[in-house]
């Protein structure tokens, strides 16, 4: 059974006073108690809330952005809408493992960083969705990609505007190959269905088995022509930077 609280003894298993409790409920960075004819009652999440505030204000977050972080905490998307369901048909082609935060730990990810606005942006494109009292980031590769560029200097806004776009190349990318299944490899079995024919167990198991087929193949083609396509710009961006300097040098020598 989930524990409940008065409100002095909330405060002192957050190791505040009841002052402070009542300042954070006048500033509305906790969620209305639980009433029960005068007698207000805290539980679990509250306390969470309030080691979360206390988390953040020492590593130099202030309550008005703590607040806005909270807000847009609460206007997340769950993690349900953010993994999905699976298909019982087809199985999930993503292999990435999502990680659980709390409010604290995505702050050590990305320090100051973290604003009410990189929040909702992250909400938003679908890294992060809320579960309870946590964050759920989708990717774990994608989290340990952007703690290291944020790490190197590169601001949270821009990474995150980059993964906007990465995103929207990546749907693209995923609608050819899957105009290319649907076109030439399953046109028979989709157009029976179309006629409201049920596919039987041989064609379920043919589509499965297709698209099962194809993962590899389909991240092989990408992978390398995103190898390709690194090369011939980093050595375009190369050659820039010589041509330039080569040029300063000129300028100098004259």
């Amino acid at each position: 059974m989930a524990r409940e609280f008065r409100m002095a003894d909330l405060a002192r298993e957050a190791g505040i006073t009841v002052r402070t409790l009542r300042f954070y409920r006048e500033r509305k960075l906790l969620p209305a108690p639980r009433r029960e004819g005068r007698i207000a009652w805290y539980n679990e999440h509250h306390l969470a809330r309030l080691r979360t505030i206390g988390a953040l204000l020492e590593r130099g977050h202030t309550l008005g952005g703590i607040a806005e972080l909270f807000s847009a905490f609460e206007a997340g998307r769950d993690v349900g809408e953010l993994l999905g369901l699976e298909h019982p048909l087809v199985p999930p082609w993503s292999e990435e493992t999502p990680v659980r935060l709390t409010p604290e730990e995505l702050a050590d990810h990305f320090s100051e960083d973290i604003t009410a606005e990189n929040l909702s942006t992250s909400l938003d494109i679908g890294y992060l969705a809320v579960d309870g009292d946590e964050f759920v980031h989708i990717s774990r590769r994608l989290l340990d990609a952007s703690t290291e560029l944020v790490g190197r200097g590169v601001p949270l806004a821009a990474v995150l505007e980059a993964g906007r776009q990465v995103r929207a190349h990546a749907d693209a990318l995923a609608g050819i190959f899957t105009t290319l299944i649907r076109t030439h490899l399953l046109a028979d079995v989709l157009a029976r269905a179309a006629t409201g024919e049920h596919p039987g167990p041989d064609e379920v198991d043919l589509i499965a088995g297709t698209i099962e087929k194809l993962r590899p193949l389909s991240k092989g083609v990408v992978e390398a022509e995103l190898s390709m396509a690194m090369d011939r710009r980093v050595r375009t961006e190369v050659a820039q930077w010589l041509r330039e300097q080569g040029g300063e040098e000129g300028c100098e020598g004259n």
